[in-house]
């Protein structure tokens, strides 16, 4: 019976190990406390993400130095995971503005079944915490896509990312918030990415962030000087 209770004892342990991380607040850390203080008149940008965000720094990581811009995405992350980790990646990196793109996986439901009023109050939530820390905040667009490869029988779910990011529009425009339509630029007939833009249909190539950041930029610039 000792060994029994034991063993279940030590089954336990390792589930809340296991889950103990759930927003993954350990990636960032070393990196978060190498970054130094931005300097006076510093115009830091953290961009806030999935794999997407991830990926981008990966493909184009000059782009990301170049313009002082702070890139803290983790592939796989919903919504949830990007607010609980929003003190850590995003606050005390003390940037000017933040630009939080994520959608993706809550649709896809790697962390549970997609709410869409779930998702958008948690969008919420970071723009409350982002105002109340003075700092400005964009919101982008859910990148197009008809299917998700680590996901098959959900089938195509584009029409609910094409409503997750009309209520996200609704949301920024209600609240003069920058709205970044990344989604407009990057789809096509089907609802999805063309290859050359997306070769999974999910994660951008080169192609596909190039055109992202000629979107991005100027309303990054715009809200800057504002």
């Amino acid at each position: 019976m000792r060994s029994f209770f034991s063993l279940l004892f030590l089954l336990s342990t390792a589930v809340v190990s296991a889950q103990a991380d759930f927003a993954q607040l350990a990636r960032y850390r070393a990196a978060n406390e190498a970054l130094p203080p931005p300097e006076p008149g510093e115009q830091r940008v953290v961009f806030l993400g999935n794999s997407i965000t991830e990926g981008w720094v990966r493909t184009d990581a000059a782009f990301f130095d170049d313009h002082n811009f702070v890139g803290r995405g983790i592939s796989g992350q919903t919504s949830p995971q990007l607010l609980l980790r929003f003190r850590q990646d995003v606050l005390d990196l003390r940037p000017r503005a933040v630009v939080i793109h994520i959608g993706t996986n809550d649709v896809a439901e790697n962390t549970g079944p997609y709410d869409p009023e779930f998702t958008l109050g948690n969008i919420r939530s970071m723009v409350d915490i982002a105002r109340a820390n003075g700092i400005k905040v964009i919101l982008a667009a859910v990148l197009p896509a008809t299917k998700f490869s680590w996901r098959p029988a959900l089938g195509d779910r584009s029409n609910m990312i094409i409503e997750l990011n009309q209520s996200i529009a609704a949301f920024a425009r209600s609240e003069n918030i920058p709205f970044v339509d990344y989604h407009a630029a990057l789809t096509n007939d089907a609802g999805g990415m063309d290859v050359e833009l997306a070769e999974d249909g999910v994660h951008p190539t080169a192609a596909g962030y190039a055109i992202m950041k000629t979107i991005v930029v100027p309303v990054i610039e715009r809200t800057l000087r504002e």
